[in-house]
């Protein structure tokens, strides 16, 4: 009977594991490939002395920074003419009245609005177009409102944007999931459209620029066809998604490119560097499958899918980058998506990225270039209002604790100094979530917020941080009421 016994077999199993486990992280056991970092595995870090885990704890980069540029301290891309607009800006701004003067930006945790010199009169002053935009869909005067919202993996598979989405079109009216790319890395963690391709798409972005010839879309992506591209999408069972209505192919200069829409064949001959194809879709057919059948070399952007009417939330998240990298769109597509699909606000949320070193304190190398961007899109979409959302806390482990990096609110000055000096809307995701030390509370907490990085939140923190933004918005719209 003994020798039949295995009842001390998991514990041979166990022991074994853990003494490969120890033995492995005496040595470099980093793996990269294609892109991709793993984080090192150290079974003794608890143990070793406090400098030496602090070291290995600043070595860590647990997001993608491969994009952060490394910008030496003095910025020779800054002319006179730079020099001297700023000097122009920062006198036009000291007599600029600053209706929230009164309110500490480091921990107020609605929307701050800021005026604009008169001399900037094709921009609009914080969020002003945005709520009048509101009102005017509430009353009738106008079908409808789109936000533009920029970010980074935070936002990644529709979160947060899904939440915001749909308190928004619960108020305001709308149906559908707004502009989805053609192919995405997160495709499969989306929730709120159901979305599959081939494999065979050529993918241009922000990390593999494409031909001059080819101009990058508004999400950071172009997508080039092969022989047996096609890109199928379906609506999932929620409400306010759970069908297609109003379809809208987005695509660059075609030459009598040809594509079966759900089987029917069609001829994309337009030249603009934006262009839309749109139908209403067939209740009978639930997908909509797009394939390409030949022709000349054409671009694509992505497809929207919205309703009569109400509020649409499209996200443009783009895993890995810092914002400046929005300084690569051109002019030309950035006007004509404007023209084509105005947006009434767009929302600029960065931070995970730019915190890849915890201790770092200097982001000039991210305001300088961040300015230019805002400026260049401000004139590009005038009228239009503009939110910048700071940073969220992050916390890295210092000794044995996890704490709020000390980066953070350096960075939370500069972002709230971009939005003051460009008079846009400025929202401190960092107070609102509940300020220093929140990040490590939310990934311990019951119920865990965010993921074990102390970066990014899982699916509910990002539905709580829509909640706080979605109040915010709504605080800012009924004062607008009662004036």
């Amino acid at each position: 009977m003994s020798g039949n016994n295995k009842s001390a077999y998991p514990f041979y199993i166990i022991t074994g594991a853990l003494v490969c486990l120890v033995a492995l992280s005496q040595f470099d056991n980093i793996v990269s490939y294609a892109g991709f970092k793993t984080r090192s595995l150290d079974m003794l870090a608890d143990l070793r002395p406090d400098s030496l885990r602090k070291q290995q704890q600043e070595d860590d980069t647990p997001v993608d920074s491969s994009m952060i540029p490394q910008v030496p301290a003095e910025d020779s891309s800054e002319t006179a003419a730079d020099v001297a607009a700023d000097s122009t800006l920062a006198t036009a701004l000291a007599d600029v009245p600053d209706p929230d003067k009164h309110l500490d930006f480091t921990g107020y945790k609605g929307i701050i609005s800021y005026n604009l010199p008169q001399t900037a009169d094709t921009a609009a002053a914080g969020l002003q177009h945005f709520l009048d935009a509101l009102a005017q869909l509430k009353q009738g005067k106008r079908k409808k409102v789109r936000i533009a919202y920029f970010g980074d993996s935070m936002i990644e598979g529709d979160l947060l944007t899904e939440d915001l989405r749909d308190s928004l079109q619960r108020r305001f009216g709308g149906s559908g999931v707004g502009f989805v790319p053609i192919t995405s890395v997160v495709a499969g963690f989306r929730t709120t459209i159901t979305h599959t391709f081939s494999k065979d798409w050529k993918d241009y972005s922000y990390k593999q620029q494409p031909p001059s010839n080819i101009r990058l879309g508004i999400s950071g992506h172009t997508f080039v066809p092969s022989g047996g591209s096609y890109v199928r999408y379906t609506p999932v069972h929620k409400k306010r998604l759970d069908k297609f209505e109003h379809v809208t192919l987005f695509y660059g200069p075609a030459g009598n490119a040809n594509i079966t829409i759900n089987d029917k064949a069609y001829t994309l001959k337009e030249q603009n560097t934006v262009n839309r194809f749109v139908w209403s879709q067939d209740p009978a057919q639930n997908n909509v499958t797009i394939k390409w059948a030949g022709g000349g070399t054409t671009p694509f952007y992505g497809v929207s899918f919205e309703g009569d009417s109400g509020v649409y939330v499209d996200n443009f998240s783009f895993r890995g980058i810092s914002g400046i990298e929005l300084g690569k769109l051109s002019k030309t597509l950035v006007q004509e998506m404007q023209n084509e699909h105005p947006y009434d606000l767009v929302i600029l949320q960065y931070g995970a990225n730019i915190l890849f070193k915890p201790k770092l304190t200097d982001y000039s190398w991210y305001a300088r270039p961040m300015k230019k961007v805002i400026d260049s899109l401000r004139r590009d979409m005038p009228g239009t209002s503009f939110l910048v959302i700071s940073t969220a806390d992050k916390s890295y482990k210092n000794g044995g604790d996890w704490v709020t990096a000390p980066g953070v609110m350096a960075l939370l000055k500069d972002q709230h100094e971009l939005a003051k000096q460009h008079g846009t809307a400025y929202w401190n995701l960092y107070a609102a979530m509940g300020g220093e030390g929140t990040m490590a509370k939310w990934v311990e907490g019951d119920p865990v917020l965010a993921q074990k990085d102390h970066t990014h939140f899982n699916r509910q923190g990002a539905a709580k941080v829509a909640a706080l933004l979605y109040k915010a918005m709504m605080d800012e719209f009924k004062q607008l009421e009662i004036q």
